[in-house]
């Protein structure tokens, strides 16, 4: 029973460390890789109240260190799909009905622990794990996590507040429950805070949930999970399995239970799976919720009056931190021809100054891409444009070494092609495409940088002149569901910055905002009159 109507205000975003020499975040850290790398860890899934280990195994390797072994983790198969929808069923009811209070203080108990014991732990896990260097590890896996935690809970506490207005003689309320059935969870390896994000913010509305992450980010991933459970997560609630794409879909997809999809990763995928949810309508007991985010081929352009500096710092940070692997990657930039020549030798010139190499090493500001499939796809693009000498070459960068690491240089190619291959694929890597455009021609580039690709997920303009900025805020309104003026088209804060775009980028249903907690919930309306009437008969009825 609920004595008071408990609000969580807003909070502030999770302060970023700097880990400059000497500071005691960096002394943690260190120490956490070390310990890290000394262990061996043997994963299972986890189901229910059960840690699962099948005995069959799949190697846990950082990406730029591959002799070096983290451990295992026990790979499934359908039986424990099913199990693990057969666990979160079994609690359904229970989570549903605990109190907002005590569900909320689960995941802001999670986020103290993060922010705090584990913050370490969790950074080193993403650095080793996925190849980041510290300061992206500590943007992602520390503070957007955290931060997603902790304002989901208030933006829910929002959404209950709100109640519709009552007449005369009666009472109307709203309830939010949570959907009728579970929730299937599909998170990719690029961001950490993605992948606790999307089981948990449907688990905070009360559902209950199967999570299936990337295999390269279970090190991580079972890193969370840990930390949720210590925080008082039910069993159950939330079940962690690894088991191949095809075979989940399989048995999720075909579940009467099914009530909804949370979704980070491919075009392609996605579309396969929404056909398919499509033709299996008929088996669901209600219209599964499906929400995703997909890809991204982000642009920036520049303007005639815009500052050569500020371009070429845009572009050196938002096409290749993380190596490019973030969804919102600046993979395309039109230059304006006044400036061509300048920002080709100060871009040139700065990411020849950029380090590349292993994590653990900080003064590194490249490390590895996440793994042989996506190196060789990378390359085959490099290649490509180094044999098409009418249509491309490269400035900088191109070459790839799978020998120690999946290291790839930041490349820039330069094309004469507005679509060219490089231009309108999205690559995921550390890969960008410049097009040089004729300085007097702005409007038409902005109609061109809008049909060049099918996704619509960020992008930037870089200009002095405000005709400029307010020309392409409106002819780019929908290329891009994130949209920057003067900054490069990543880095987005939770409550600062909703994430998402639309096209071929997905359901812009706005990770970190209010809007992706309302998929989560179906709304019931009550509505009690205090003095019913007896009659069926209206005054207009009488003749006199």
């Amino acid at each position: 029973m609920q004595y008071g109507d408990f609000y969580f205000p807003l909070p502030v975003n999770e302060p970023v460390l700097n880990y400059a020499p000497g500071s005691v975040e960096r002394t943690s850290l260190k120490k956490a890789l070390k310990e890290l790398k000394s262990e061996k860890l043997d994963v299972p899934m986890y189901i229910g109240n059960e840690e699962v280990r099948t005995g069959n195994k799949i190697e846990m390797r950082p990406p730029h260190e591959r002799k070096h072994l983290l451990g295992h983790f026990h790979i499934g198969d359908s039986k424990h799909v099913t199990k693990a929808i057969n666990a979160a069923l079994k609690v359904k009811d229970k989570w549903a009905n605990m109190s907002w209070e005590n569900r909320a203080n689960i995941f802001l108990k999670a986020a103290d622990l993060l922010s705090t014991k584990y913050r370490p732990y969790i950074n080193g896990a993403t650095m080793l794990g996925q190849s980041k260097n510290v300061i992206q590890a500590e943007l992602d896996s520390a503070c957007e996590l955290i931060d997603f935690l902790r304002f989901n809970v208030h933006f829910l506490s929002d959404i209950y507040r709100q109640q519709p207005i009552s007449g005369a003689g009666m009472f109307n309320r709203m309830e939010y429950r949570p959907l009728e059935g579970f929730v299937f969870a599909l998170t990719p390896f690029n961001f950490t805070a993605i992948g606790g994000n999307l089981p948990t913010s449907a688990a905070m509305c009360g559902n209950v949930v199967v999570w299936k992450c990337a295999n390269t980010q279970v090190y991580s991933a079972q890193l969370f999970m840990r930390i949720l459970k210590e925080a008082g997560l039910p069993d159950g609630v939330i079940n962690l399995v690894f088991v191949d794409g095809p075979t989940v879909g399989e048995v999720v997809f075909n579940h009467p239970d099914f009530a909804g999809i949370h979704f980070t990763g491919s075009t392609g995928v996605f579309n396969k799976m929404w056909e398919t949810i499509g033709a299996n309508m008929n088996k669901y007991k209600s219209y599964p919720r499906i929400v995703g985010e997909t890809g991204g081929k982000d642009f920036l352009i520049a303007h005639k009056s815009a500052n050569p500096d500020v371009v070429v710092t845009a572009l050196a940070r938002g096409s290749f931190e993380y190596q490019g692997q973030k969804c919102s990657a600046a993979s395309r930039a039109y230059i304006p021809s006044n400036m061509a020549a300048e920002v080709k030798k100060k871009l040139v010139d700065m990411v020849k100054t950029m380090k590349m190499g292993t994590v653990e090493n900080f003064t590194n500001f490249i490390n590895a891409v996440i793994d042989e499939k996506s190196f060789d796809k990378l390359e085959g693009y490099i290649k490509g444009a180094r044999k098409r000498d009418s249509k491309a070459k490269i400035w900088v960068g191109g070459t790839c070494d799978k020998t120690d690491g999946f290291f790839i240089e930041p490349t820039i190619i330069e094309t004469t092609d507005p679509h060219y291959v490089t231009m309108t694929e999205e690559l995921f890597g550390p890969v960008l495409t410049v097009y040089i455009y004729d300085e007097n021609k702005f409007e038409e580039t902005l109609k061109l940088v809008d049909n060049t690709s099918a996704y619509a997920l960020t992008g930037a303009v870089i200009a002095q002149d405000r005709f400029a900025v307010e020309l392409a805020t409106s002819k780019l309104r929908n290329s891009a569901g994130n949209f920057y003026i003067n900054d490069k088209p990543t880095g987005a804060v939770v409550g600062q910055q909703p994430f998402g775009g639309a096209r071929a980028s997905g359901t812009n249903d706005k990770a970190g905002s209010i809007l992706n907690l309302y998929r989560w919930l179906s709304a019931r309306t009550i509505k009690e009159t205090f003095n019913p009437p007896v009659d069926y008969k209206y005054p207009f009825m009488q003749e006199k």
